[in-house]
């Protein structure tokens, strides 16, 4: 029974979201406002979270950058708002996805359940042979069933969907992959991304490894076509 955290200072939308996904067998954790919500992800860790962005005392996006020092948790924004911008940085700062409200409950049930899906938190398919052996790329060692990747014996931490889309590309290195090729290797099927979100991905992965290694340049952009890893 995977555990949810929901974090809403909308009481309303607590209650009503709370229900649904407990009638879908999950087991829920709800906070009100970021800062409790902080601590209590901390001390008792969910499958995944499920924030709202405009919150008092801590908003959704200052909570994921708090999480995001310490933990992976798979991460779903709720959001009012209209602006692409918190959209486009809310996807650097390592959100899965995000939902705007206001949203159908069968909405939130599959998005959720995707995620799930990809973070592995839930029974999946057997995933396909290529995909789960270990990728060795010259400095780069990806180990797709423990979800641990190094660079030159560093380790740099990825967010699931990161880690699906380095994949996808390092499997096969000097081959462009298409961004829709991309969004197939890391979306489930009934989530809708668009090409932004992929680029707001490949930026954060180049900073993740630009982290421990400045001259980091082995994901090539080729404009109007796509991205591809770089043949060693």
């Amino acid at each position: 029974m995977p555990t949810i955290a929901l974090v809403d200072d909308d009481r309303n939308i607590l209650t009503s979201v709370s229900m649904t996904l407990e009638s879908e067998g999950y087991r829920i954790l709800t906070y009100t406002d970021g800062a409790s919500a902080l601590d209590g992800l901390t001390a008792t860790p969910p499958d995944l979270a499920i924030l709202d962005i405009k919150m008092p005392r801590m908003d959704g996006m200052e909570l994921l950058r708090r999480l995001r020092q310490k933990s992976e948790v798979p991460v779903i924004f709720l959001t009012s708002k209209d602006e692409e911008i918190d959209e486009l940085f809310g996807l650097k700062m390592g959100a899965d996805d995000f939902i705007r409200k206001p949203f159908s409950q069968r909405l939130l049930v599959e998005r959720v359940r995707a995620v799930l899906r990809r973070a592995g938190a839930r029974e999946v398919t057997t995933p396909r042979e290529e995909g789960s052996k270990a990728i060795e790329r010259g400095q780069l060692m990806m180990d797709p069933e423990r979800h641990t990747c190094t660079w030159d014996g560093r380790a740099v931490t990825l967010t699931v969907t990161e880690f699906l889309i380095l994949q996808a590309l390092a499997q096969r290195p000097g081959v462009v992959k298409s961004r829709n090729a991309l969004m197939d290797a890391a979306y489930d099927d009934q989530v809708y991304v668009d090409d932004r979100t992929i680029d707001s991905h490949i930026k954060r992965l180049r900073k993740k490894f630009k982290a421990v290694d400045n001259a980091f340049d082995m994901i090539e952009t080729l404009y109007g076509v796509g991205y591809r890893f770089k043949e060693a």
